[in-house]
């Protein structure tokens, strides 16, 4: 793995951590309550603009990974749709692109190599 694929992965990490570490801030302060999560998400105007620029961030991301996974086979990639949808954007973001610069792995089929 290159230095690129590295960076990726770490920025997955911190994409993954730190946004979680505010999340159970929340979480302790207020109790486990997705209605309370949403009107948080809603309280303001600043608020709410973050949070349409991440749905729509999360939608064309979502759309990328799958027309990568079709066109290319790469089913595995397929993991950054729930890394998306549920750890958030920057996880899912930095782990495609981490799919998108490894190496492919080359599969050969025993039918294959008769022709």
């Amino acid at each position: 793995m290159g230095r690129l694929g590295i960076l990726w992965l770490l920025l997955a990490g911190a994409g993954a951590v730190f946004p979680w570490l505010y999340f159970k801030q929340w979480i302790d302060e207020r109790g486990p309550s997705l209605a309370g999560f949403v009107e948080g998400w809603t309280a303001n105007a600043a608020a709410e603009g973050m949070l349409w620029d991440l749905a729509v961030a999360a939608v064309t991301l979502s759309l990328a990974i799958l027309a990568h996974a079709l066109a290319r086979r790469d089913w595995i990639s397929l993991l950054c749709l729930p890394v998306t949808w549920v750890i958030g954007v920057g996880a899912g973001l930095p782990l495609f692109l981490w799919f998108l610069t490894r190496k492919p792995r080359t599969i050969v089929k025993a039918r294959d190599e008769k022709w």
